[in-house]
């Protein structure tokens, strides 16, 4: 039978329960357990795919076309494990759920409460597919206190008691945090933290505390003593320069030999760490370093572009290479601002997006980069602006765009159904959510002999999209004819997966999102081949 393990945090949100959990995960996948991690997000919406990312950040998809929290790319590159649509639950999802068989007449007429029919409705998905895995560990979105987080915390309350508590272990992550005024580091909020929690019927048995400084002795013992838990089981995380020091961090902690010591399980083996040292020393200590700028309009938001900044880092560890991210607002970049801005970058990268909002700015930014020679990497719409941008210079068709923008432009970008009137696409090629809406994994074949064939060394991948406008091929032969390759086509031939520029050391657009794939540990190619590029042009310049 699976342990489980539930991640609860207080005082305040962004602490870091995410990467908490995924160092963890790995510790205990690196001793020789099979780990499964899962998200319960609290918010009402489905899921995260329509909301604002300066408020929630980048949605993370996984292969099978599930749109979910970001901390699920956490798990992913941290234990080099899938994730897939069952990883993830929102309240939104549990109520539509519960609601869908009230209407339907599944509940015989009884009054539909929260308990005990939401908190049994979480309860199944926490331990629906759970067999053959040692440890399921479970975040809970929010903070302790909050009034939607009520009824997970009463589930996973009830959960532990359904299994037994030698089988369940409660988490907390709280801020201790340090006054500089008075010089001193303060339990209070941890104490009130899990006097909230324990208020709910829950005991934690291990309390990770978040500080800017190391935890004295005497702060761990009142912390032991107020909130009930074993001094060994106060852990401290100090802030770290990179995420990547983290499971070093609770390594050293021995968060994983507590886990283990509460389960009264030996170890199979000790943790690796030195691909964790590694990718540290590289992205702290290396002398080589390269500028690459990323163009989007939600750049001032940290973790919009999450999944891609983490692949441009694994890239430069696959080079031995700091990444030093130049992010640029492209809602602000004027054209007279563009050269000055981008003079000293070694790559431009134009990430996806929807709208029109920064369009132009991208656009002249690709301009920049073709004409310059600059190793430039566009990302599903930075794919879809290269083409316009191409088309506009070099092909003439001044009005070139994408129907997403503009109803009355020329059409390089569109609905898939403005250009296969007869319904060419058979069924299974799309999802249709929300219009037409590509999800989760497809094939891809790529050109013999193309920049992308040699970089993938295969003729044939498997990539995430997200996106609903695709290529307008009928414009194939124009733009081919001019240099821009088509150099992967989708498994009917239809849909543009790659281009490339023949004129150019690395200009390569995708129509997926290859960042949802790398790992620290497995950098993908794309990134480590663009990297490579920037490399070579730092060096050359």
């Amino acid at each position: 039978m699976a342990r489980y393990i539930f991640v609860t945090g207080g005082v305040v949100s962004s602490l870091g329960k995410g990467l908490s959990s995924a160092s963890l995960a790995y510790l205990l996948k690196s001793r020789g357990y099979k780990v499964k991690i899962r998200k319960l997000d609290p918010y009402l919406n489905i899921d995260p795919g329509t909301m604002n990312p300066f408020q929630h950040g980048e949605v993370f998809v996984t292969e099978d076309g599930a749109e979910t929290d970001l901390d699920l790319g956490h798990y992913e590159r941290f234990t080099d494990t899938n994730s897939s649509i069952l990883d993830n639950i929102t309240t939104g999802k549990i109520y539509s759920k519960i609601l869908d068989k009230e209407r339907s007449g599944k509940y015989l007429g009884n009054t539909v409460q929260v308990i005990p029919h939401v908190t049994n409705e979480i309860k199944n998905f926490i331990k629906n597919k759970t067999s053959g895995f040692d440890f399921i560990i479970c975040e809970i979105g929010g903070t302790v206190g909050d009034i939607e987080s009520l009824p997970f915390l009463e589930a996973i309350r009830q959960f532990s008691n359904d299994i037994g508590k030698k089988n369940s272990l409660f988490i907390h992550l709280t801020l201790v945090p340090y006054i500089k005024s008075s010089d001193e580091i303060k339990t209070k909020p941890t104490q009130h933290s899990v006097k909230e929690l324990r208020s709910l019927g829950i005991q934690p048995d291990i309390i990770i505390c978040r500080s800017e400084l190391p935890l004295p002795k005497d702060q761990r013992k009142k912390i032991s003593l107020f909130c009930n838990v074993d001094i060994d089981n106060v852990i401290e995380t100090v802030d770290v320069k990179t995420i990547y020091e983290a499971p070093i961090s609770f390594f050293k902690e021995k968060l994983d030999k507590q886990v283990l010591k509460y389960f009264k399980i030996k170890s199979k083996k000790l943790p690796n760490l030195k691909p964790w040292f590694k990718i540290s020393n590289t992205v702290l200590k290396s002398k080589n370093e390269v500028n690459i700028s990323v163009i989007g309009k939600y750049v001032d938001f940290k973790d919009a572009y999450k999944s891609i900044d983490e692949a441009l880092v694994h890239g430069g560890v696959a080079n031995n290479v700091r990444v030093r991210l130049n992010k640029i607002d492209s809602e602000k970049l004027g054209l007279s601002q563009i050269k000055d801005k981008l003079s000293n970058t070694s790559g431009i990268l134009i990430p996806g997006g929807f709208g029109k909002r920064g369009t132009e700015g991208k656009i002249e930014s690709i301009k920049f980069a073709r004409i310059q020679k600059i190793p430039f990497f566009g990302i599903c719409f930075g794919m879809q602006l290269s083409l316009i941008e191409f088309a506009r210079n070099i092909l003439k068709i001044q009005n070139a765009g994408s129907t997403e923008i503009n109803k009355k432009c020329t059409p390089i970008i569109g609905l898939i159904e403005e250009w296969y009137k007869d319904g060419i696409l058979k069924k299974g090629d799309l999802k249709k959510i929300g219009g037409t809406m590509r999800l989760g994994k497809y094939e891809c074949n790529l050109l013999e002999k193309s920049l992308i064939q040699t970089i993938y060394k295969s003729s044939r991948i498997s990539e995430r999209h997200r996106h609903r406008y695709e290529v307008n091929v009928n414009f194939r032969k124009k733009f081919e004819k001019k240099g821009l390759i088509f150099s992967g086509m989708s498994n009917n031939n239809k849909l543009t997966e790659t281009i490339e520029l023949n004129s150019h050391p690395w200009f390569i657009g995708v129509q997926f999102h290859p960042e949802f794939k790398s790992r620290p540990l497995n950098p993908h190619p794309l990134f480590a081949s663009f990297i490579k590029a920037a490399k070579n042009k730092t060096l050359n310049d």
